[in-house]
């Protein structure tokens, strides 16, 4: 039961026992102390806002003494004259406290990489990531997000920029921009300061990857792959990437157990295409006897194109390249994400094939899921008949290079 006869008293408190059931001692102007079973003691308000009652809990006695409770009490009766509610003044103290505590940039900074691995991001793009987020937190690390202002974050680009990193200065301002806008959708903050930042670095001059469009000059590198003298796994791998001009990074960490050559397809997981989607390729006869004679290499189970040294691991990022090179095609004549561009020009100029279908035969993404499952189907049967077109172009232009023009 609740007593007003009295103020409570720190003698009268250390006395209330307790009984089988909860009940209330009252203190004034609607401060009471409740008393359960268990002997614990806890502070209330009850007071009315808007002509509803409502209730205020203060914590326990004693860690909340009788004066801090009434503390509390006369601030939150301060708080009814200026017409606020104290639950909601208390609720908004909260998440400005939990707003203060992770609203750091390190902080949101993890939360963010750790978001990207849940969405299953490649580990080498997250790691990427990571590279450009500890550069940001060398300066950033320990600031408020809501704090860093434009200026600031141009200080942190502009290190990178003078040392003649322009391209990893533009990443890092897309970086640090994801951060703030991860911060943003958390209701952390409202600005991203990278956004007036858009111009103002020096551009890095962008060069497109060396690609060979000539057809003379592809058949003499067909030929050259074909007698290739080191390692037979590269050579072999080099031809795929010709037949099926995908991204050199999809090929060197191809499995097995992606491949079905009796229905002529490959299909590669989402978690490695740049795009996130799972791609499907199909297989010319020349890509599959490639395949097979892949088999000798390799275990069933493992990777399809493995290191020479060490079985479980594929081919470096660099060995097609160096394999060019030392064929005699410099990076500024050919690289090996340059046969992308090369099927891509020799397909566009034959006139045979639809754009659409040489566009997904790229696996350049259609932004509409809609347009994107209609040019899966829509389009297989013409890749299919591509990809052996292709094949046979690719032969037929070694042939004459092997024959010396005849």
């Amino acid at each position: 039961m609740l007593s007003n006869d009295m103020p409570l008293t720190d003698i009268t408190l250390k006395k209330l026992q307790p009984f089988d059931r909860p009940y209330k001692r009252a203190d004034q102007n609607g401060l009471y102390i409740l008393v359960k079973p268990n002997g614990s003691k806890h502070w209330h308000l009850k007071y009315r806002f808007n002509n509803k009652e409502k209730l205020m809990s203060y914590g326990p006695y004693p860690l909340i003494s009788l004066k801090e409770a009434r503390e509390k009490r006369d601030r939150d009766r301060r708080l009814l004259l200026e017409g606020m509610d104290p639950a909601t003044v208390k609720k908004e103290r909260k998440r400005a406290a939990e707003v203060e505590a992770r609203g750091r940039f390190d902080v949101l900074a993890a939360e963010l990489l750790e978001k990207n691995r849940l969405e299953g991001r490649a580990e080498q793009t997250v790691k990427k990531k990571a590279w450009l987020l500890d550069m940001a937190n060398k300066d950033l690390a320990g600031r408020p997000v809501m704090e860093i202002s434009a200026t600031e974050v141009l200080a942190v680009l502009k290190r990178q920029e003078r040392a003649g990193n322009l391209e990893t200065a533009s990443r890092l301002r897309t970086t640090i921009g994801e951060v703030f806008r991860y911060a943003i959708a958390s209701g952390i903050t409202t600005n991203d300061p990278t956004i007036p930042l858009k111009g103002a670095l020096a551009r890095k001059r962008v060069r497109s990857r060396a690609a060979i469009t000539d057809k003379d000059r592809l058949g003499e590198l067909m030929a050259a792959i074909d007698t290739y003298g080191g390692y037979r796994v590269v050579a072999l791998g080099l031809k795929l990437l010709a037949l099926l001009h995908v991204r050199p990074g999809e090929l060197r960490l191809a499995e097995w157990k992606e491949f079905s050559l009796d229905d002529a397809r490959w299909t590669i997981p989402s978690e490695r295409m740049k795009m996130r989607n799972e791609h499907i390729a199909p297989l010319p006869r020349q890509a599959i006897a490639i395949l097979q004679e892949l088999k000798a290499y390799s275990h069933p189970d493992a990777l399809v194109l493995p290191s020479q040294s060490l079985k479980i691991k594929p081919l470096s990022e660099n060995t097609f390249n160096q394999a060019l090179r030392k064929m005699g095609f410099g990076k500024e004549e050919m690289t090996a994400h340059g046969f992308r561009a090369t099927f891509s020009t020799f397909a566009n100029e034959s006139g045979y094939w639809n754009p659409d279908a040489i566009e997904k035969a790229l696996a350049h993404v259609e932004g509409n899921e809609v347009r994107r499952a209609y040019a899966r189907s829509v389009f297989w049967d013409e890749r299919v008949k591509m990809a052996q077109w292709w094949a046979d172009e690719l032969v037929e232009l070694q042939r004459v290079a092997m024959e010396g023009g005849g």
